[in-house]
C-alpha cells in the first residue's frame, strides 16, 4: 500500500478549519434570526450555568481525551511515547474535524503513525482495532442504554409536519443495521479469516459495474490480510485494557453533555439516562452528515433533541457543548500540526 502524501496534506491543511467554522457559525445566526426566542437576553443566559457543573464538563472531556492517549499507546504497544501520542491524537482529532463524519480521520491517522515509526502494516492493524472498537461499543452499548431510557429517547419535534421523531427512528434503525454488519463483518475479517474476506470481496469487485474498483478491493483486502498477521497471537492482558477504555471513552464524550445539561437544569436520574441516550442516537445523525466535523448538522438537531431538558437553555448549551467538544481540537490541529511536519519531516532530513 502507497500512501498519497499530496491528498493526506491536503485534508492536514491548516487553512481547512474555517470551512467548518464558517457553515457551524452560518447556521448559529440563522437560528438566531428564525428563532423569537433566542435574543440578548438568552445569550446572556450563558452566565446563569453552574461553574461546578461547567468544570465537571471541561474536568470529563479532558479525562475523555487522556483515554484517548492512553489508547494509542495500549493499541501500539508503547511504541509511541506520551508526548508522540498526544500529537497522534489532537492531529488526528482534527483530521476528523475538518472531514465530513462519514470519511472521518482513518487515512490521516494511519499516516501520521506511519511517520511516527510504525511500520505501515501495524499502522493499519492499529487504526483498524480503534475502529472497530468504537464500533462495537455503539453495537453492543446502544442497546442497553436505550432499555434503561425506556423509550423516551426519540425526540417530538415542534415541527410536526417533519414527524421528525419517526424518521429520526427509522434512520437510527436503519444506521444501527448497516453499522451492526459492518462491525461484525470487519472483525470476522481481521480477527478469524482475512483471506476468505479477500477472496468473497475480489468476486464482488468482479461484477461487471464494479470492475473498476477490483484493484483497490484486492488492496483493501491485502490490509486486512496484513493488519490481521500484525494482530495475531495478541494476549487478554493486551485486549482488556484497550476495550475497558474505549468504554471509558465513549462515555466520557456522552457524559459531557450531561453535565452541561446539569449546568442549568436539576435532572433526576431517569433524566440524565435520556439526556445519555439521546446522544446515542444523535451521533448516527452526525456521523452520515455531509459537512466537515458535523458543522451545522450537529448545532440544528441538538435544539431538536434537547429543548425539553432546557427551557430557555438550549441556544447557550448548544453553543458551549460545541465549543468544547470540537473548536478546540480545530484550533489545536492548526498549532500542532506545523510543529509536527517540523519534527517529523525537517528534522530527519537534519539527522541524514
Amino acid at each position: 500500500m502507497k500512501i498519497d502524501n499530496k491528498k493526506i496534506f491536503e485534508t492536514l491543511n491548516p487553512n481547512k478549519i474555517w470551512v467548518p467554522v464558517i457553515i457551524g457559525l452560518g447556521i448559529v445566526f440563522l437560528m438566531f434570526y428564525l428563532d423569537p426566542s433566542v435574543n440578548a437576553k438568552t445569550l446572556r443566559g450563558v452566565f446563569d450555568a453552574s461553574f461546578i457543573a461547567i468544570f465537571v464538563a471541561i474536568v470529563v472531556i479532558f479525562f475523555r481525551d487522556l483515554g484517548y492517549v492512553y489508547r494509542i499507546r495500549a493499541v501500539t504497544d508503547k511504541q509511541l511515547t506520551w508526548t508522540r501520542a498526544i500529537y497522534v491524537i489532537i492531529l488526528w482529532e482534527f483530521a476528523s474535524a475538518v472531514t465530513p463524519s462519514v470519511v472521518g480521520g482513518s487515512a490521516v491517522a494511519i499516516f501520521i503513525l506511519n511517520k511516527e515509526g510504525i511500520k505501515l502494516g501495524k499502522a493499519i492493524s492499529y487504526v483498524m482495532v480503534t475502529a472497530i472498537l468504537d464500533n462495537l461499543f455503539f453495537v453492543i452499548g446502544a442497546p442497553i442504554i436505550l432499555f434503561f431510557a425506556q423509550g423516551n429517547i426519540f425526540p417530538e419535534s415542534r415541527v410536526m409536519e417533519m414527524k421528525l421523531g419517526k424518521s429520526l427512528e427509522i434512520l437510527f434503525w436503519s444506521s444501527y443495521g448497516l453499522y451492526a454488519i459492518y462491525s461484525i463483518v470487519m472483525a470476522a475479517a481481521l480477527f478469524y479469516r482475512p483471506r476468505v474476506f479477500k477472496w468473497l470481496l475480489l468476486k464482488l469487485y468482479s461484477i461487471k459495474w464494479l470492475l473498476k474498483w477490483k484493484h483497490s478491493a484486492n488492496e483493501y483486502g491485502n490490509q486486512i490480510i496484513d493488519a490481521s498477521k500484525e494482530l495475531k497471537g495478541k494476549k487478554w492482558n493486551y485486549w482488556l485494557p484497550i476495550i475497558a477504555v474505549t468504554i471509558f471513552i465513549w462515555s466520557s464524550r456522552y457524559l459531557m453533555l450531561n453535565a452541561l445539561v446539569a449546568a442549568y437544569e436539576s435532572l433526576s436520574i431517569s433524566e440524565h439516562v435520556i439526556v445519555f441516550a439521546r446522544q446515542v442516537i444523535m451521533w448516527i445523525v452526525m456521523m452520515i452528515s455531509p459537512t466537515p466535523g458535523s458543522s451545522g448538522t450537529a448545532e440544528f438537531f441538538f435544539a431538536q433533541f434537547f429543548t425539553e431538558f432546557l427551557t430557555g437553555y438550549t441556544f447557550v448549551t448548544s453553543i458551549l457543548w460545541r465549543m468544547l467538544s470540537y473548536y478546540p481540537y480545530l484550533i489545536l490541529g492548526a498549532i500542532f500540526l506545523p510543529r509536527w511536519i517540523k519534527q517529523v519531516f525537517f528534522k530527519k532530513k537534519e539527522e541524514l
